[in-house]
């Protein structure tokens, strides 16, 4: 339970830095809609934990804080409300597409890798 909120933490930590990290970058003239969900990965990674489902969460964790922060940054100007914005995911550009899709991936792949492999020995055979 202590590594699972560990994990939690980082994963919230990284969110927050990443999605401050995204306007300031973005402020300079770069898009890095992937750092979002990145770095709550990245931050995830900091614990180790038994469960999929945690690793699942947390790439879900992304793809919602990457949505929210393309939302915060372009909101459509036709009407600038959070639920046109996702009744028209199709109407974005392939590549903000791309990137929060990469900003999920990490954001599931780093706490994946981190999943703690049962211990044979003592006879553990399942991953809680």
């Amino acid at each position: 339970m202590k590594q699972t909120l560990i994990v939690i933490a980082g994963a919230l930590l990284g969110a927050v830095l990443g999605y401050h990290a995204f306007f300031w970058i973005a402020f300079q003239g770069y898009y890095a809609l992937a750092l979002p969900g990145g770095l709550l990965g990245l931050g995830a990674g900091f614990g180790r934990n038994r469960s999929l489902a945690v690793a699942v969460g947390c790439g879900l964790a992304a793809l919602a804080l990457g949505l929210f922060t393309e939302w915060r940054f372009a909101p459509f100007q036709a009407d600038e409300s959070c639920g046109f914005f996702l009744r028209n995911l199709t109407d974005l550009k392939p590549i903000t597409l791309l990137m929060i899709v990469l900003g999920a991936g990490i954001g599931f792949w780093i706490p994946f890798r981190r999943i703690e492999q049962p211990d044979r020995a003592n006879g553990e055979n399942t991953i809680a």
